[in-house]
């Protein structure tokens, strides 16, 4: 059979459509989301060739209107995450088997029908089933995803590429095996692209997949599994179930076969799982590789010569998109002395003019947080930073939920730079903001270090070039992504990889060959032309 050394195509980031009043695209989606709010969507697990329903069905609706009923989706048990397993384990070696480029066509193909005929369809089932924005939606279930799956697959082109030197009558080759086993995603409600991406990456380089997204994610995550279906990705490489996360855990992390977990979530889930594959390390053929996300309790840092116009848009963007409810949201912000009237007044100028409800209305900015459980932690958060005589909320701090979950946008200045919505993630539309002494920079870049045990993101905002390199350097550890004069949100496949360390994950950089590369067991191959017949060296001849 011919061969040749394949060039996959040129990654190129997805255009972003902006759904101006008009345009083609704003009708389509709105004719999405109505047909999608018209029906109820029966969801199956997806186990090898098999759509399973179980009859146990779990109700999904809008978080802003949750009286309204998109669908039910079957949720299973234990014997249906052994089902997973085994079919995972019997897809392997045809799977793995399969020539890289492939595999690589299923996916470049994933892509191509999210940013064509499902495009419209996966954000619509985000914005319900999430309560995103359309922009929200856009450059999340649409862009991001598509630029996971195609820069991925650029990705493992050249990881396949780099190979080791040989010397003279040897050839030395290097093999990218998939791991021996199956591998395990778990994945979050907020990010319809990382909910697709951490299974896809494990299967692109030749893995099988158990996929457990979110119960309040199953709604998008459906789609995803219609599309990788339509693209052609064989029966048993992802099997997609609905089960309680301590019942997966319980069949998943005793199986013997268990090769590596890819984890967006909580930071004390993902030890909890991190420290019972510990207690189990013996059971596992191989030691099995473990990627985490996690959270983070992310800042701006803002010196006394930036501009305040600048800094209360960071805010407003960083803290305020979706709700708060991203891992790289900004929750904690740093504001010096001189600036902080006129922040105020442009944060508070902006705050105002929020329109917030359903998604269904474009016109609103703001949206619902995802349930009733975190509705209810945010609003604790809210009655204890009222409670603290050192706080003082000066926006927002009130929450309604009879129709959907509401939590208006809210500010708390702090004179307490360790109170407790300044150290603890909220995830949430919560900013706690810090008023230092404008000459105490440098003491602040340390109280910013030190107050929280995460590293996910953050940023600086100044005009101030020393300024901006000390803070550089002094928050090297504080962020895995670091931005200048920007909000600590939005990174972009191919251009901004994403991960941080700390308390935030193991920063194995979503969007980046790092990532795949952990989903890879290597394998050296030397192979010597002429070998040698004698065993005796030149040293040992006599004078």
């Amino acid at each position: 059979m011919p061969k040749g050394f394949f060039q996959v195509p040129d990654p190129r980031n997805e255009p972003v459509l902006n759904y101006a009043p008009g345009s083609k695209e704003r009708a389509a989606l709105k004719k999405a989301i109505e047909e999608a709010r018209a029906q109820e969507t029966d969801i199956p697990m997806y186990i090898g060739a098999e759509e399973i329903r179980t009859g146990n069905k779990k109700r999904l609706a809008p978080p802003h209107d949750h009286k309204h009923t998109l669908g039910y989706f079957h949720e299973g048990d234990a014997a249906h995450v052994e089902q997973a397993i085994d079919a995972a384990l019997a897809a392997k070696e045809l799977w793995a088997n399969l020539d890289w480029e492939h595999r690589a066509a299923i996916f470049l193909k994933a892509a191509d029908l999210l940013a064509g005929p499902y495009r419209y369809k996966i954000n619509a089932a985000t914005m319900l089933g999430q309560s995103k924005s359309p922009f929200q939606a856009e450059i999340d279930s649409a862009c991001e995803l598509i630029d996971f799956l195609r820069f991925n697959v650029y990705f493992m082109q050249q990881i396949y590429q780099e190979q080791p030197a040989s010397s003279p009558g040897v050839w030395n080759r290097m093999e990218y095996r998939p791991l021996e086993g199956f591998t395990f995603a778990l994945t979050p409600f907020n990010f319809t692209a990382i909910a697709g991406n951490l299974p896809a990456s494990m299967a692109l380089m030749g893995n099988t997949v158990v996929w457990k997204p979110a119960y309040t994610q199953v709604y998008a995550a459906n789609v995803i599994m219609q599309v990788f279906k339509e693209a052609g990705l064989p029966d048993g490489v992802i099997n997609l179930i609905y089960v309680d996360g301590p019942v997966a855990g319980e069949v998943i992390f005793n199986h013997r076969d268990f090769a590596g977990l890819h984890f967006t979530g909580s930071t004390a889930v993902f030890q909890s799982m991190w420290k019972t594959i510990g207690q189990n390390i013996h059971k596992y053929k191989s030691y099995p590789r473990l990627v985490g996300e996690t959270g983070g309790k992310d800042f701006v840092m803002v010196h006394k010569s930036a501009n305040a116009k600048e800094v209360s848009t960071a805010l407003t963007r960083g803290a305020f998109e979706y709700q708060g409810q991203k891992c790289s949201a900004a929750s904690r912000a740093y504001i010096p002395s001189n600036l902080w009237e006129d922040v105020k007044k442009y944060l508070l100028e902006d705050l105002k003019t929020f329109k917030i409800g359903g998604t269904e209305d474009f016109g609103n900015f703001f949206n619902a947080v995802i349930d009733e459980r975190s509705f209810d932690k945010i609003a604790s958060y809210i009655e204890q930073a009222r409670k603290n005589p050192m706080n003082e909320i000066i926006a927002g701090g009130k929450y309604d939920k009879s129709k959907g979950y509401f939590v208006e946008p809210t500010v708390i200045e702090s004179k307490d730079p360790s109170s407790v919505t300044m150290c603890e993630e909220i995830f949430g539309p919560v900013l706690t903001i810090y008023v230092y002494h404008e000459e105490n920079f440098e003491d602040t870049l340390e109280l910013v270090d030190k107050t929280s045990p995460y590293a996910l993101t953050g940023s600086i905002i100044s005009k101030d070039r020393y300024a901006i390199e000390l803070a550089t350097k002094k928050l090297s550890n504080a962020a895995g992504n670091f931005y200048i004069n920007d909000k600590p949100t939005g990174a972009v496949v191919g251009q901004q990889p994403f991960g941080g360390a700390r308390g935030s994950g193991t920063n194995d950089k979503a969007g980046a060959k790092v990532n795949l590369l952990r989903w890879t067991s290597l394998r050296t191959i030397k192979e010597t032309f002429v070998p040698p017949v004698d065993y005796r060296y030149p040293f040992l001849d006599k004078e």
